[in-house]
């Protein structure tokens, strides 16, 4: 069956990207490895919060949502978007594995006329030095000729309601001027708003800038937070006053760290494609050692309101954490804080467990987890990691014997509390 659109990769981007071209009327065909993934779509069941089942099965059964693990698929479609993950190595550089490897099936299903569309985040380059190539080579077919390439960024933010794919300007780069025109027509028929800029290069680091721009952003108030604690001066309190300035300020939040699928990743890729240019970009380098370092600081914190409240050590006392979650009301918890947390008070000797009501269980770097309940009054201290919006602060607050808040989850009620100790 002909398609409109393809896209490589069936999770946390591409499914509301298929969503949102299928909203417009566009038939999506979705590709992915994962066997059950497949049949879960195919059966108009979702596995990403960001598309209820209820809206993804009569997309499915109108036939405008299809999902394969069949490469040889591609070719009776019009566009090729490609939104897999592109992790970082253990030495903390790019690991494009999986992207080469979809680029090397796309390039023997190519055709003349064709339209590919890179969406994973990257450094520059990539699109131009890696993707092209293999196309080319795979194809036979020649780039900006043959068939147009594009990068255009994802943004995507799960669990976010006021901003969507369709309602995010999506920024597009060509190799050449057909392929960014080529590109803008495709996404602006589903898509709101369409940015075109002058190259993949230009769009691959639009992507780059805004993370890092949050990741150094929110290194200095996580730094800021660590000087207030020595000071004896609430953080919360500096910053929710600062904020009362109409312009020149963007309030940024403290917290145990860094979580999700791009902050904690995207900026490595640029301080490594750097390299090449002899140019080192500290400021991006400073906060990522800042931001990693905020769940040993947390850690002492929880050590520190344990000896002033309870008079016991983290050996042998019993913790609930609440939240494992990367960020509110949602269940991923890719690079997520609360992991890395767990396990320093693992190390440290303590009895640690963990309460979420959107996770109800996960493994990650060793340390594997179910929920429990929450019960705040059998623990020696409760750690609010991620604040989640279903959870009442006040009683938490009134049953708990001591509050850890790292996320002021506890507002006001936490500023009058002895039993509360705050980032």
């Amino acid at each position: 069956m002909k398609r409109d659109v393809a896209i490589i990769g069936a999770g946390y981007v591409g499914l509301p990207l298929a969503r949102t071209f299928a909203d417009a009327g566009k038939s999506v065909l979705l590709v992915d490895v994962d066997a059950n993934r497949v049949a879960q779509l195919n059966d108009g069941e979702s596995y990403i919060e960001d598309v209820a089942s209820e809206v993804l099965k009569p997309l499915v059964d109108a036939g405008l949502i299809a999902a394969t693990a069949d490469y040889d698929e591609l070719r009776d479609v019009d566009a090729i978007l490609v939104a897999l993950p592109t992790p970082l190595s253990r030495q903390r550089e790019p690991d494009l594995r999986i992207l080469t490897s979809a680029t090397e099936q796309i390039a023997t299903r190519l055709r003349e006329g064709h339209l590919v569309v890179l969406e994973s985040t990257t450094y520059p380059g990539t699109t131009r030095e890696q993707v092209l190539p293999i196309l080319e080579r795979g194809s036979g077919l020649v780039a900006g000729k043959d068939f147009h390439l594009a990068f255009s960024p994802e943004r995507v933010d799960p669990g976010r309601e006021d901003w969507s794919t369709k309602t995010v300007t999506k920024v597009v780069g060509g190799i050449d001027e057909g392929s960014t025109a080529a590109a803008a027509a495709l996404y602006g028929a589903a898509i709101d708003n369409v940015h075109a800029v002058s190259s993949p290069e230009a769009a691959e680091l639009t992507k780059l800038l805004e993370n890092i721009f949050r990741s150094v952003n929110i290194a200095l108030v996580n730094e800021l937070a660590q000087l207030c604690d020595r000071m004896d001066i609430d953080v919360w309190e500096v910053i929710e006053a600062a904020s009362t300035k109409p312009f020149g300020f963007m309030p940024f939040k403290p917290g145990p760290g860094l979580g999700g699928h791009c902050i904690p990743v995207d900026p490595f890729y640029l301080t490594w494609k750097a390299r090449e240019f002899g140019f080192y970009t500290e400021f991006i380098e400073l906060a990522g050692k800042v931001n990693e370092s905020m769940p040993y600081f947390c850690r002492s914190l929880v050590s520190q309101a344990l000896n002033h409240v309870r008079q016991r050590s983290l050996s042998g006392s019993k913790i609930l954490v609440l939240g494992v979650a990367y960020k509110p009301d949602i269940s991923d918890t890719r690079e997520s804080p609360a992991v890395k947390l767990i396990a320093l008070l693992q190390n440290a000797g303590a009895d640690v467990s963990y309460h979420d009501p959107h996770v109800s269980s996960f493994a990650e770097n060793g340390v594997s987890l179910s929920s429990s309940p929450l019960e705040p009054a059998v623990y020696d201290c409760v750690v609010v990691v991620t604040n989640h919006s279903g959870i009442d602060y006040d009683a938490l607050v009134e049953e708990a014997v001591l509050v850890v808040d790292l996320r002021n989850a506890t507002g006001a009620n936490g500023n009058r509390s002895d039993k509360v100790w705050k980032l």
